[in-house]
């Protein structure tokens, strides 16, 4: 009886333990900490991050030193390839007939520069679908086309954005066209870069236009011939490097076994990149630190990455899935953060429903937080992307969109319009889930193989996106994705 007693008692005090260390984490998280005093650093003292860029570099060094300063057990940096460099110099343009007045621009990622200003004429392109460029017919060759957008307010209008830039480029090409504008999405003035091609470099210039702006514009274009000037320099070249950050709190019992949290640190420059993906980005930096202040180490190694490269098409975290091919069995879990700093509603579970318990059990102590409102989707278009083609099991936390839409890749996307407050909650439930992943004895899934991986693309339909953003090829052709 006394034996049975013990038992039960030592049950009862692992217990406690196990609830004691997730619910210090998240005490602290929503504590007083660093957290936005290194957000004010990253976007004010060194602002936008394209890779590539000076400030990249800048943000990639001040990254492994703060790694440094929380306490991590390594930190290093590993080199990563990307195919192309795009940087912005400058862009200008303005109406020169019927009347004069200056027209704001920015360029678009990955297109070309003007190679000196061009002048010709501005012709209304409707949508930009094939319809309308057979509408155009010989008025579309060496024209500057103007492309109408809907104003943009939801998720779904931003990937048709996306996703209407491949066949426009397509038809732009093949109708000789001198130049693209395409009116921004966004009123009041606001310019934002999104890229016009998401595999490649795309031959022609490009660039988003004010929608206040591109409407005069249209008007003009209804009743007289609009003339347009247009200078875009842009910095492009080959193959360059960059560095993923890397930095380990080391398990006790497996330190080959990793859970993997990620975010990614660049950004477009023309705001500073807090809501895209500062703010996720420095927390992933505090989550290291609260766990080394915890001074209680799980059974796994949790490792914190910042990720370079993701605006120009996820190549940091496709690097790092190669570079790390050999380990991915060990890799118990990836969760990635890149949605601004909305209230955390649960996770998109990407296709592994069998996910959703295993969640849900690790956030069952912040049963108040109501972070279990999981979504079943696929997600294409941040960090997971590679892991998920690897089959690793993979997580992205669904923030709410709609305070960062508004801002996403624009001018407005500046440290204060961070909520800081939620991004600590955010921390809160990240740590705890890490923490279980880390140190529950049973993983929380299993690393899916080639066949189950296509399955589940097909399933959730990412097949159809990745074919529509030009992904599947590399994917079918063994390009992408490391197969178990």
């Amino acid at each position: 009886m006394l034996k049975l007693a013990t038992a039960g008692l030592l049950l009862s005090t692992l217990c406690s333990l196990a609830q004691e260390v997730p619910l210090r984490l998240a005490a602290r998280a929503l504590g007083a900490t660093p957290l936005e005093s290194d957000l004010r650093e990253l976007c004010d003292g060194i602002g936008g991050r394209p890779t590539g860029s000076p400030a990249s570099e800048r943000a990639i060094n001040w990254a492994a030193q703060k790694f440094r300063e929380a306490g991590a057990d390594t930190v290093r940096t590993e080199s990563v390839d990307l195919p192309y460099l795009w940087l912005p110099v400058s862009a200008e343009a303005s109406a020169t007939a019927p009347e004069r007045f200056s027209v704001r621009i920015a360029a678009s990622p990955f297109t070309e520069s003007t190679q000196g200003p061009i002048e010709a004429e501005l012709v209304d392109a409707g949508k930009g679908t094939a319809v309308d460029f057979e509408k155009l017919g010989a008025r579309a060759k060496g024209a500057i086309i103007l492309v109408r957008s809907d104003e943009m307010k939801t998720l779904d209008d931003l990937f048709a954005e996306y996703l209407r830039n491949i066949p426009l480029y397509e038809s732009a090409r093949k109708a000789q066209v001198a130049a693209v504008l395409l009116e921004s999405t966004r009123p009041r003035g606001l310019l934002y870069r999104h890229p016009f091609g998401m595999t490649s470099n795309v031959p022609m210039p490009a660039a988003i236009v004010s929608r206040e702006h591109a409407e005069r514009l249209l008007r003009l274009a209804s009743q007289a011939t609009v003339r347009l000037r247009l200078n875009i320099r842009n910095r492009t070249g080959g193959r360059f490097q960059s560095r993923n950050v890397i930095a380990d709190i080391r398990g006790r019992e497996k330190p080959e076994e990793i859970v993997l949290i990620g975010a990614h640190l660049d950004s477009w420059d023309l705001g500073t990149g807090s809501e895209d993906n500062g703010v996720n980005a420095v927390m992933v930096i505090d989550a290291l630190r609260g766990f080394a202040a915890a001074h209680a180490r799980p059974r796994r190694t949790v490792r914190f990455v910042l990720f370079t490269g993701e605006e120009y098409g996820m190549f940091g975290s496709e690097g790092y899935v190669n570079s790390h091919h050999a380990e991915l069995d060990d890799h118990v879990a990836a969760v990635v953060f890149d949605s601004g700093s909305g209230r955390l509603s649960g996770f998109f579970l990407n296709g592994r429903d069998e996910l959703r318990k295993p969640v849900n059990d690790a956030l069952s102590v912040l049963a108040g937080f109501n972070a279990n409102q999981h979504l079943p989707d696929g997600i294409d278009g941040t960090d997971n992307f590679d892991f998920a083609l690897s089959g690793v099991p993979n997580l992205v936390g669904n923030q709410d969109p709609a305070p960062y839409l508004p801002d996403y890749h624009a001018e407005s996307d500046t440290f204060e319009r961070s909520n800081i407050r939620e991004e600590k909650i955010t921390e809160a439930v990240a740590s705890t889930l890490l923490w279980s992943f880390a140190e529950n004895p049973d993983r929380p899934a299993l690393r899916q193989n080639r066949q189950q991986v296509e399955k589940l693309l097909k399933d959730t339909k990412l097949d159809e996106q990745m074919k529509a953003l030009g992904q599947w090829e590399d994917f079918v052709n063994g390009k992408r994705g490391v197969s178990k």
